[in-house]
């Protein structure tokens, strides 16, 4: 396995286990100034991935960084995205869908991808360059590697039928998505909505329990990232709307087109 993967592994692990210290508490809910919630969960697991993050030397995009200007980040060949607790609204209402996500990226395309489900202590982790990515199933948050190894299953995607499964977020179903759900009824496809929060709607379609995720609300950057380098890794493309090609990284704008998953 790769360095920089079991970092990225590691960090998510411990996130994880700050994580739920502050989900089994009684804890405060702030508001960012584009009304997105923050939790003591947020700060903490954002601390705990610098700290692993940062010694390899590899600049950070993070939701819960102070963001560095786009004149420096265009000359980063190579950076880390994270978000330290994506689906923050699932963290609030205690539906345990949320995940820490952790990928590397080089020129603009996830190389490394971590997403980890502190709640259920389930990891997903993909090395695109080999076609790789796993789901482990794991008893603690502080697992070994050898064991996270151990306890690792490739994924595969879904034989492809006249059963669709459409997974739809947990928190942002909008019109648009509804409509594109009705296009695959009239096409004659028997369609089935998945309901799943967070980044999880990625490994979804990368595991085999969905066939396709269409995006039409915006996602940063941080939610996406290492969903897309797992996806890409069982050879799942992210495709954005705007470009009709896959979505890509540390732009200028670190704001996603809608995109579909597929």
């Amino acid at each position: 396995m790769k360095k920089n993967l079991e970092v990225a592994i590691e960090a998510c692990l411990k996130a994880g286990e700050v994580i739920m210290e502050v989900y089994d508490t009684a804890f405060d809910v702030e508001y960012k100034d584009d009304k997105s919630p923050l939790t003591e969960a947020d700060k903490k697991a954002n601390e705990v991935i610098n700290s692993f993050l940062e010694p390899t030397l590899i600049p950070i995009i993070s939701e819960e960084n102070k963001q560095t200007d786009y004149s420096v980040r265009k000359t980063w060949s190579t950076c880390w995205v994270v978000d330290p607790v994506d689906g923050t609204k699932e963290f609030i209402k205690r539906n345990g869908e949320f995940t820490v996500n952790i990928a590397l990226v080089e020129n603009g395309k996830p190389i490394l991808g971590v997403i980890y489900v502190p709640a259920s202590k389930t990891l997903y982790f993909a090395d695109v360059a080999v076609n790789q990515a796993y789901k482990s199933d794991l008893n603690s948050h502080n697992t070994s590697l050898d064991e996270v190894v151990k306890h690792a299953k490739t994924l595969q995607t879904k034989k492809k039928s006249n059963q669709v499964e459409v997974v739809g977020s947990r928190s942002h179903m909008n019109q648009e998505t509804l409509d594109f759900v009705e296009n695959l009824k009239t096409s004659g496809k028997d369609v089935t909505i998945v309901s799943k929060g967070s980044s999880l709607k990625f490994c979804l379609v990368a595991e085999g329990n969905a066939d396709i995720y269409p995006r039409f609300a915006p996602t940063m950057e941080w939610d996406t990232a290492a969903g897309q380098a797992i996806c890409n890794a069982v050879g799942v493309d992210v495709i954005s709307n705007d470009t009709n090609a896959a979505l890509l990284y540390n732009k200028e704008n670190l704001l996603n087109s809608w995109f579909l998953v597929s």
